[in-house]
């Protein structure tokens, strides 16, 4: 089977491609992976390189939620198409919305990771101001036009359904992530984040406000300047910067606590990471967090920086209840697994070649 994927190369949706490939080899899946937004860097061809079922294709058009993309965005769409053309795929795996209302001649499976409409909701606390017209106009005709849509968690296919209207969807399909084999020692001596760190959905602000009053030391992974201008500066916060994976690796395991203070958070797979190294997890009490981890995590309101700072100081100075929740969270990141995720993702290509509805 031969999956054409889209990507961008900014994180999430990066990570999530490639061990999606990854563990899709058990099917003899190949992928023929295409990038948009920036471009592809060393890291990253390396990670391509070790994936001898994935072939890239890359590009620097605009993605459909950055700053007058729409241009780029019709020039991207005729080149996914000559894509398509020539290399005849099975299936059309689209990690955005706007490109499925293309004449596509396979299958389109799109899978949702966020949207503009729901970040101004959780965000912003309204509904996105006129300049994203043309992006909900757009994002509602992909939508429509898909073959079947799913998304990671129930509670974000909810969200699209709320701002987009009706769309063909299958039940969420969750990430999934494999701890290595050689598990590392634990430290637990510091308090650790990873994510956009210039983006005001992953809410870092409050983690910085809180770290004055937190007993160890805050630090954190990940860009503090975003593609459109955005920037945070940290004060109370160690900023790490741009981490591998085996660095972060090795973060989580220093972390007794992982925090993930997010306004909006679809799924939260670095949540899944660190509790698969053995952190206790403080989370944001978002529905999308709560579906995914439930009682094994300790709920903090997103915005209130007092009570971040005091749950985590709970976790730190009570060892007895820090490892109750590690070990909580840990029994259950091992029902997020790779494996499952290929599985149930296979399952679904096979579905739409096949023509048979969800």
């Amino acid at each position: 089977m031969l999956v054409l994927m889209t990507t961008d190369c900014l994180g999430g949706v990066w990570n999530y491609s490639l061990r999606l490939a990854e563990a899709l080899r058990e099917y003899d899946v190949q992928i023929a992976l295409a990038t948009m937004g920036p471009a592809v860097n060393d890291f990253q061809r390396q990670e391509v390189r070790q994936l001898s079922n994935l072939e890239l294709y890359e590009s620097t058009f605009k993605l459909e939620w950055m700053q007058d993309p729409w241009d780029d965005v019709d020039r991207a769409g005729q080149w996914l198409l000559s894509l398509e053309e020539g290399l005849k795929p099975n299936i059309v795996h689209l990690n955005g919305y706007v490109h499925a209302a293309l004449p596509w001649s396979s299958p389109t499976l799109v899978v949702g990771h966020s949207c503009v409409c729901s970040w101004f909701e959780a965000v912003r606390k309204c509904d996105p101001t006129p300049q994203w017209n043309e992006y909900r106009r757009r994002v509602r005709l992909g939508l429509g036009h898909a073959s079947l849509v799913t998304a990671p968690t129930a509670a974000a296919l909810d969200s699209l359904r709320r701002h987009h209207g009706l769309f063909r969807s299958a039940g969420p399909v969750h990430n999934g992530f494999d701890t290595a084999a050689d598990p590392m020692p634990r430290s637990d001596d510091v308090v650790f984040s990873v994510g956009r760190l210039w983006d005001p959905a992953k809410n870092i602000a409050t983690l910085d406000r809180a770290a004055k009053d937190i007993c160890r030391p805050v630090v954190a992974a990940g860009a503090t300047a975003g593609p459109d201008g955005q920037r945070i500066d940290l004060r109370g916060i160690r900023h790490l910067g741009f981490l591998d994976q085996m660095l972060l690796r090795e973060w989580y395991h220093r972390a007794g606590v992982f925090v993930l203070p997010s306004l909006y958070e679809p799924f939260g797979l670095a949540a899944l990471e660190a509790a698969q190294a053995g952190c206790a997890l403080v989370l944001s009490d978002i529905p999308s967090l709560r579906e995914i981890w439930a009682d094994a995590a300790v709920f903090v309101g997103p915005e209130d920086h007092q009570a971040l700072a005091r749950e985590v100081n709970r976790l730190l100075d009570d060892s007895s209840l820090r490892r109750h929740y590690s070990y909580l969270a840990q029994q259950t990141a091992r029902t997020y697994t790779l494996h499952r995720m290929a599985m149930l993702y296979h399952q679904t290509y096979c579905n739409l070649i096949r023509g048979v509805n969800p």
